[in-house]
């Protein structure tokens, strides 16, 4: 394995009313190709906000997060959207499918918008579709699916375009605990069928415990479990 994505001495500040908030301070972290990691901690202290710097949806105060050596602030909005498009999947709590699309179309919409070709991106969302099985639920938008079926669209979505990383904020959080663990068992699969990296923030400590290594986020920074 080799490095995949460094972060050193990251920090993140929010103002409120005047008020500097310090989420992260001074955070550290390795994570390796195809490596799982679970981030856990108590609601509030930051989890969401990693992610979301890990992913570039957000940048941080000081720091620097470093994807195969290379270093994301350097980046414009231009080149940091191509790579969030290309590089990495997201899943969320809830899946922020497009309600006026069906299974198919919110598949392929990543695909899309990176310019394949209508069919190549039909011919591949079918594909993940079926491997999450949904080959009859393609043309079902998302208010004629249950939340597990709805969480495996935005699993396929995530991963159409070959990313080598995922990053999961709290994906098993809205759904009981069969569907929970049915999702679970699909995003263990795809890590080590695709070997995709899979960093994972959850409340869940059994799902934690099966992902492997664990850190806590506490008091602004990655400790070891």
């Amino acid at each position: 394995m080799s490095n995949l994505l460094q972060v050193r001495d990251l920090q993140k500040s929010f103002v409120d009313t005047g008020v500097e908030i310090r989420v992260l301070r001074g955070l550290d972290l390795d994570l390796e190709e195809g490596e799982r990691l679970a981030i856990v901690g108590e609601s509030g202290v930051g989890k969401s906000t990693l992610l979301h710097i890990l992913g570039t949806l957000d940048r941080p105060s000081s720091g620097q997060v470093l994807y195969r050596g290379k270093e994301m602030s350097a980046m414009d909005e231009d080149a940091l959207s191509e790579f969030r498009n290309r590089d990495v999947g997201f899943v969320f709590q809830f899946h922020y499918l497009l309600p006026d699309f069906n299974a198919l179309e919110n598949v392929m919409l990543p695909a899309l918008i990176q310019g394949w070709e209508w069919e190549r991106a039909r011919a591949g969302a079918m594909k993940l579709l079926d491997r999450v099985g949904l080959k009859e639920r393609v043309d079902h938008r998302p208010g004629k699916l249950s939340g597990g079926e709805q969480q495996r669209v935005a699993v396929a979505r995530s991963v159409i375009l070959e990313p080598q990383l995922i990053l999961a904020d709290e994906p098993t959080g809205d759904l009981d605990p069969r569907t929970g663990e049915e999702i679970q068992e699909l995003l263990f699969r795809l890590n080590e069928e695709a070997g995709l990296a899979l960093v994972v923030a959850t409340h869940n400590r059994r799902f934690a415990e099966r992902i492997g290594r664990q850190v806590e986020l506490r008091e602004g920074r990655l400790f070891p479990i």
